[in-house]
């Protein structure tokens, strides 16, 4: 069976590896281009060329892969079937219907919920108990084609962005392993998703970022973790940002007077923190213009006074 792969970062790679691993054919590897990276702004591959070239495979990198040229190139490789994985566009009806088995997606996320481009942020930020990886029937609309297989993977209370990234991975490749031969042979089943419990996990937004102190603490202790390591959740002291990498939620101390963001204690390796609801515990954090660090460290050189408030009103034009 040929297959055309097509995925862009990270959680692609074991996909890729898995196809070249278990002897498929792979006629080209489809990424986006090369993309300005880090303060100096040279070009960086995306880890799928990375992976590919490694394997000796065919790169095309289109700007716009809905281009007749880029279509017509890709219909002379004659894939038997299609697998996508993060790819990061939306793809024409010309290039779903072009292999002869059709196209697939290995999206990461228990399928209707969460569709769309951050479904491993969003179901931490929202307090999911699981998630996991679904293998579904591409069609023109956003991840919304009949699911072929899933497997599920329980979210820990501390997992965070990268850690359950790093488990849905390469549970995504060895799903797809096993889901091919029954695509390959006609056999697989195709469940229609129920679209009265779809969800969306909308890219994240400089808004998703912020720290808004009046929610309950453990919404923000799951923020924090949801956005780590990539945006990282923020706040806001004396007009200046600072990142929340890693906090806790602390069940024993509050002071439901107080303003939501205000300190109510900066000792013993924490800055606890009062919420609308609950305090929440700040472990590490990244002042502005300086590396992420235990509070710990932090406390060291800077003291910070009970009654120190972040997130103050006149900081909320921090963009």
């Amino acid at each position: 069976m040929k297959i055309l792969f097509m995925g862009t970062p990270d959680f692609a790679v074991p996909c890729l590896d898995a196809l070249v691993e278990n002897g498929y054919e792979v006629v080209g590897v489809v990424t986006q281009p090369d993309r300005p990276k880090g303060r100096k702004g040279e070009l960086a591959p995306p880890p799928v060329k990375v992976a590919a070239e490694r394997q000796g495979l065919r790169v095309f990198q289109p700007e716009k892969v809905r281009e007749a040229a880029v279509l017509d190139e890709l219909e002379t490789l004659q894939a038997d079937l299609l697998v996508t994985a993060a790819y990061g566009q939306l793809l024409p009806k010309r290039l779903l219907e072009m292999p002869r088995l059709g196209s697939i997606n290995v999206h990461a996320s228990l399928l209707p919920r969460w569709r769309g481009g951050a479904p491993i942020h969003r179901c931490i930020i929202e307090g999911d108990k699981e998630s996991g990886v679904t293998i579904m029937r591409m069609v023109q609309a956003l991840d919304a084609g009949d699911m072929i297989s899933k497997v599920v993977v329980p979210i820990e209370e501390t997992d965070t962005v990268s850690s359950l990234h790093d488990k849905l991975s390469p549970a995504g490749a060895k799903l797809l392993i096993e889901t091919l031969p029954l695509i390959e042979s006609g056999t697989q089943t195709e469940t229609p998703q129920d679209e009265s419990l779809v969800t969306y996990s909308p890219n994240i937004k400089r808004e998703d970022e912020r720290i808004d102190w009046s929610r309950d603490s453990r919404s923000l202790y799951n923020q924090v973790r949801g956005l780590n390591a990539w945006p990282v959740a923020f706040t806001t002291l004396n007009h200046k940002v600072m990142k929340i990498w890693q906090a806790r939620v602390n069940e024993e101390e509050s002071a439901p007077n107080a303003e939501p963001g205000t300190v109510l204690k900066a000792a013993d390796g924490e800055i606890l923190v009062q919420c609308g609801r609950g305090t929440l515990a700040l472990v590490e954090i990244q002042p502005s213009g300086k590396k992420r660090m235990m509070v710990t460290d932090y406390l060291r050189g800077v003291k910070m006074e009970p009654g120190t408030r972040f997130g103050a009103e006149e900081d909320q034009h921090i963009g």
